[in-house]
């Protein structure tokens, strides 16, 4: 099953349905609600420029959400971006992050770091999620599904440290051209 989970064969999204678990989600810690402008972490863009790709994507707080939206290229070898926040995350003793967005139907990558290097670089910890189109849902991604990557290539370690988060991010680089949109209410862990 973990060579599934990093081949990304097995889905480790999961669409919390209303009833029983609705109510769970409310007994959760809340990491973030972007309602209040003041108190929203800040987030910040990182594209494929960074090697030479075209692609161009954003992070606005509008209407009470976090807004990610641009344009995948996968012109001069680009194909992705992303947006991140930075700060002392410590998730210990949580099993699973939940996310209520309205996705566009394509494939993101929630992404966390924590203190774990490479090469002298931070290591990323990546899980994909699917959305649906034009619909609020809330994804539900166990930490367990998260592995270890570097530069896009998958590593064999080291283990996530959730008492070390430093930043969360989502990235999108499904290989499908064109413009993207993801609009996320807030973000709870249990």
């Amino acid at each position: 099953m973990k060579e599934l989970l990093r081949t990304g064969l097995l889905a480790s999204t999961i669409f919390i349905a209303a009833g029983a678990q609705a109510e769970q989600i409310d007994e959760m810690k809340l990491l973030m609600d972007f309602e209040n402008k003041a108190s929203a972490p800040e987030w910040f863009a990182m594209n494929d420029g960074v090697m030479g790709g075209l692609s161009k994507g954003s992070a606005e707080l509008k209407d009470g959400a976090l807004v990610f939206s641009g344009e995948l290229s996968l012109e001069n070898n680009g194909g992705f971006s992303s947006i991140r926040t930075e700060g002392d995350f410590n998730l210990a003793g949580k099993t699973f992050i939940v996310i209520r967005l309205k996705g566009d139907g394509r494939n993101y990558q929630l992404r966390l770091a924590a203190d774990a290097r490479y090469r002298d670089s931070a290591v990323s910890y990546a899980a994909d999620f699917e959305t649906k189109a034009g619909e609020w849902t809330e994804v539900k991604v166990p930490f367990a599904a998260f592995s270890p990557q570097w530069r896009g290539k998958v590593l064999e370690g080291p283990p996530l440290n959730l008492s070390e988060v430093e930043e969360i991010g989502i990235l999108i680089g499904d290989k499908k051209p064109g413009p993207f949109s993801l609009e996320v209410d807030w973000i709870k862990v249990g």
